[in-house]
């Protein structure tokens, strides 16, 4: 059994709803969060505005800073290991 501990460097949300997810190993995943997260808490950031723009890196994994403040408790996150075990996908910006 391995280690390491994934860590969340980049995201670059997509208004597909997905958002493309660098580690700081070089694994690149892309996760689809309209599909992949709950139709509850999906709810709360399925307005493109908020999908787009409150998107960052918290705590090193994705998450949506829905309350702003960057307070780790008032955002949606997603466990760093759930993400981590997606498929490797390819680098989307040029």
């Amino acid at each position: 059994m391995s280690d390491y501990i994934p860590s969340v460097v980049q995201v670059i949300p997509y208004e597909d709803y997905t958002v493309d997810v660098y580690f700081d190993d070089g694994k690149i995943v892309c996760y689809h969060a309209k599909t992949d997260m709950s139709p509850k808490l999906f709810e709360k950031i399925c307005g493109k505005d908020v999908f787009m723009n409150q998107c960052t890196v918290l705590n090193g994994t994705l998450a949506w800073d829905v309350a702003g403040g960057r307070n780790a408790s008032a955002c949606i996150d997603i466990d760093p290991f759930v993400l981590y075990a997606l498929k490797r996908s390819k680098e989307r910006i040029a």
